[in-house]
């Protein structure tokens, strides 16, 4: 039975503040990922970095402690106040994001994004978790579109800002500008939400609810072979959407000869309606769907929108017009994002509320490994080989490291360099997507036994045996 608390935390005034809240977090959460990707050819230039540093600057170092903290962190969350670890998250990953901004050397700057990772690892996992107690299973996938929707903010404020203030002032007081207001948000955080029972929105009884171990999750995951899929397709599409993400703004500089801040300005508006327009479509419309239709509906609109991203993404990467290449990019981020939100959603469907946390803090870790940690070292390390395959001058990292190919770019695109550093970037990204065939075939497969794999309140009888 509801109590006036509860009540109050399933009211809409309360769900809207919820909402907004979670939406600032992921605000700052995405907006210090891509301010690295936007200025990555100054400190490029600035440090000496080849592509392939730049890739484990913008993968591994982020997803280094993201990884090894992210499954503590979940099992943490279930057991301890989800909004306390959410404002702990925030002021820590945004004082490493300042630090970024003092760094003097590759190594500094790498310790400073393992621990921009370190603090992210603890946002997600709470921040699901909770959506599941403040909403009910066909409204999951809707409310946390709101909320991701801080992913095309926080992209294109990254972008803006990062590129405006490293234009006028330099890139490391770009770092600073997102850093700095970051750790007041977490104060609010702080201040402003409060901690649900677990299962409120469930109906879950109000009883001591036993938390199972971390044997007994795993033996769910294995269980519900649609959990298992869904997890998986989700981590293997995190490759090439990070990938893509990391290199778009290097992509744009090289191909269409632009600066930093004219090349972060359309990245920004790229990401920004792509992450929009597919969050939303794939959110909204899988719930919509399963309402009146078939439950298996979040994962069919997921395996249709990354079946048809890699098409969309050959097209767009062989087209010379600046206008009608942003355009293809924006469908097809579009189509690829139709995922995100299904994903999460279906998480935390698939799971008893004990257990959310962990769910989230899984699918989080191989999304990192795979997509943050693999995704951008694999791409810099194939573009660098790429373009050393048609430098005509000799050695490519020899003559062209540094950031000399991305300087040649700006300048002249017929220079060997810049002619081999586009060539590299562009290949390296259309095998990259190949991936996304991959991840389409895991969610098809999760959807053959989805609807019996979701979770019903009958199962907290057995707390961590599944359903």
């Amino acid at each position: 039975m509801r109590d006036d608390e509860d009540e109050r935390l399933l009211s809409p005034a309360y769900r809207r503040t919820f909402i907004g809240m979670s939406f600032t977090v992921a605000v700052f959460n995405f907006a210090d990922r891509s301010v690295l990707a936007v200025l990555a050819q100054p400190i490029q230039r600035d440090l000496h970095l080849t592509d392939f540093q730049l890739g484990i600057l913008q993968g591994v170092a982020f997803a280094l402690l993201y990884a090894i903290l992210g499954l503590p962190i979940g099992r943490l969350a279930e057991r301890v106040s989800r909004v306390r670890i959410i404002a702990a998250a925030i002021t820590f990953w945004s004082l490493m994001t300042a630090a970024c901004g003092m760094a003097g050397s590759f190594v500094h700057l790498l310790l400073c994004r393992v621990g921009v990772g370190m603090g992210e690892a603890g946002a997600q996992p709470a921040t699901s978790s909770l959506v599941s107690d403040h909403f009910p299973r066909e409204r999951r996938a809707s409310a946390m579109s709101l909320i991701m929707l801080g992913t095309p903010v926080g992209t294109f404020l990254g972008a803006a800002v990062g590129g405006w203030v490293a234009a006028g002032w330099g890139w490391r007081a770009a770092f600073l500008a997102l850093g700095i207001p970051g750790m007041i948000v977490g104060l609010i955080v702080l201040l402003v939400l409060r901690e649900p029972r677990r299962g409120l929105a469930d109906g879950a009884s109000r009883g001591p609810m036993p938390i199972p171990d971390f044997g007994a999750f795993l033996r769910v995951v294995a269980r519900k072979r649609g959990l298992l899929f869904v997890i998986t397709g989700g981590a293997l599409a995190g490759f090439g959407m990070t990938a893509i993400s990391q290199f778009l703004a290097v992509y744009l500089g090289r191909i269409y000869q632009l600066p930093v801040q004219q090349a972060g300005a359309l990245y920004g508006t790229i990401s920004a309606i792509a992450l929009a327009s597919g969050l939303l479509i794939g959110s909204f419309g899988t719930d919509w769907l399963s309402r009146r239709g078939d439950r298996r509906w979040p994962a069919w609109g997921s395996a249709i929108g990354l079946g048809v991203a890699p098409l969309l993404y050959w097209v767009a990467f062989n087209i010379d017009s600046i206008l009608w290449g942003s355009v293809m990019l924006c469908l097809s981020g579009a189509s690829l994002l139709l995922f995100y939100g299904p994903t999460l959603g279906m998480i935390q469907n698939l799971l008893e509320p004990r257990m959310r946390a962990t769910g989230a803090a899984l699918f989080g870790i191989l999304y990192t490994i795979f997509g943050s940690g693999l995704g951008p070292v694999a791409v810099g390390w194939m573009s660098d080989r790429f373009a050393g395959s048609v430098f005509a001058g000799g050695n490519y990292l020899e003559q062209c490291h540094g950031g000399k190919a991305a300087l040649a770019a700006a300048r002249n695109l017929a220079d060997p360099c810049a002619v081999a550093a586009t060539h590299g970037i562009k290949t390296a990204l259309m095998v990259a997507v190949c991936v996304f065939f991959l991840a389409a075939i895991c969610f098809l497969v999760a959807s053959i036994t989805l609807r019996e794999d979701f979770y019903v309140v009958d199962e907290e009888r057995a707390p961590g045996m599944g359903g």
